[in-house]
């Protein structure tokens, strides 16, 4: 395995208020995405003013990276630089408003950067809500390294993103995932790393073994998957600062699988089989593998509530694959899902209102979500092959797999909002598969 250090995981970046608050973060501008948003938000950002020469290499990267977060969300809708007819150039708390509601702006992001010869970033931003006449909240400012300039747009438009919406942000996130290379028949993989939005990939793995279900742990630290390197799938821990790893200990004589940490960071839940019988079992700190499950069914893909007292999970003990809940420590579990098809993969939202999962029906599949009683089904996707997925750090939207059909097709990664709309694939080279996405970064 090549050994090396994730910059970002070793970047630092401060959050520094700048301005006195001249609105509530409750002001007029808000968007309700509780059911779901036909209209998006029309917003405008300029390209952010350079403060000084070595400013100016990151001022408009960082302002498109802003941009593209905002639009990619389906919510709002940039207003296009060329229909401006007054600019910004000056970082102050007043703008014209009359000028940006005349191009229809309902939003205003403006931002300012500076750099230094040591390679250190600063960025700062404030929003204006046009048709209020209003700063809406105070003004920001990010610092860090020229090399996380990215990660600094990142923040601004979840700072911007959280202010409209009343929800926490997901830009400044990273997803890990399977890259795969070659033909269908005999496909390569490994695991790699990425931001949420296709760029900085980087990779964790070789690709001399099969990888599968990569999974992150709350803090984002570390990862759990599953590796074929010795001829049978085995559970494995890696650390993604020093991407060094060390394998699970987990039942003698056992294939595992599935793995997924508990809310606790420490406690990981997993699956094993044993004669050709699987179940879910429980490691925790010091201890050894405990059985949670115990049926000649076929018990897999465990996922817990966000408060750590409960396990969403897969089991074929009702003559087909149906999603079941129990508690922590086991028990007899409720069956949750009743609609037609199979079900599989299921993973708890973190906020605790929703489990996502993936049907099969009627040769289709599909990524859907439920309440966690079952109730409220909603299927979001339909295709050949979607399988899957993976919460945002805000529970509003999911990452997930999706397979062209034929001997040349290939498997790719999509996100798409809760309420279904903003189907969109992600940009990366290459086939991928096995998203699974992290907390927002530190």
């Amino acid at each position: 395995m090549t050994r090396f250090r994730l910059i970002a995981a070793a970047l630092a970046l401060a959050l520094l208020p700048f301005t006195t608050p001249l609105l509530a973060q409750n002001g007029p501008l808000r968007i309700d995405i509780t059911e779901g948003v036909i209209e998006p938000l029309p917003f405008a950002v300029p390209d952010f003013i350079s403060e000084n020469a070595p400013g100016g290499e990151y001022a408009q990267r960082i302002s498109r990276v802003v941009a593209a977060d905002l639009a990619g969300t389906g919510l709002f809708r940039e207003v296009p630089q060329e229909a401006f007819i007054s600019q910004i150039t000056a970082f102050t708390p007043s703008v014209d408003y009359a000028s940006w509601k005349a191009v229809n702006a309902q939003a205003l992001i403006t931002g300012a950067v500076s750099a230094t010869a040591d390679g250190q970033l600063v960025v700062k931003f404030r929003v204006f809500d046009v048709f209020s006449d209003t700063q809406l909240g105070e003004g920001l400012q990010f610092q860090g390294t020229t090399n996380s300039w990215r990660r600094m747009a990142h923040k601004v438009a979840d700072a911007v993103y959280s202010r409209i919406t009343g929800e926490g942000g997901y830009f400044d996130s990273r997803v890990v995932f399977v890259s795969e290379t070659g033909p269908k028949n005999d496909r390569r993989k490994r695991l790699a790393i990425m931001d949420y939005d296709g760029a900085n990939i980087q990779y964790l793995t070789n690709s001399s073994s099969i990888v599968l279900a990569p999974r992150f742990s709350p803090a984002g630290e570390r990862i759990l998957y599953t590796s074929y390197e010795t001829g049978f799938p085995q559970i494995y821990q890696l650390d993604v600062g020093s991407v060094s790893r060390v394998a699970l200990p987990v039942p003698a004589d056992s294939m595992t699988f599935a793995p997924r940490y508990a809310p606790d960071g420490q406690t990981v839940v997993f699956s094993a089989s044993q004669g050709g019988n699987t179940d879910i079992y429980r490691l925790r700190p010091g201890g050894a593998p405990e059985r949670l499950t115990n049926t000649p069914s076929i018990e897999t893909g465990p996922s817990y509530a966000p408060d750590g007292s409960q396990i969403v999970f897969e089991s074929d003990r009702s003559g087909t694959p149906q999603l079941y809940i129990m508690g922590a420590n086991g028990g007899e579990p409720t069956r949750i899902s009743f609609g037609a098809g199979r079900y599989g993969t299921p993973v708890w939202s973190p906020r605790g209102d929703l489990i996502a999962f993936t049907k099969q029906n009627a040769g289709r599949f599909h990524i859907g979500v439920m309440r966690t009683d079952g109730s409220e089904e909603r299927l979001l996707t339909a295709s050949f092959l979607d399988e899957g997925p993976t919460w945002a750090p805000n529970g509003r939207v999911l990452m997930f797999m999706r397979e062209t059909q034929g001997a040349e097709g290939q498997s790719a990664l999509y996100s798409v909002d809760i309420s279904g709309r903003n189907l969109k694939k992600v940009p990366i080279d290459g086939a991928a598969s096995d998203p699974a996405w992290s907390p927002l970064l530190k």
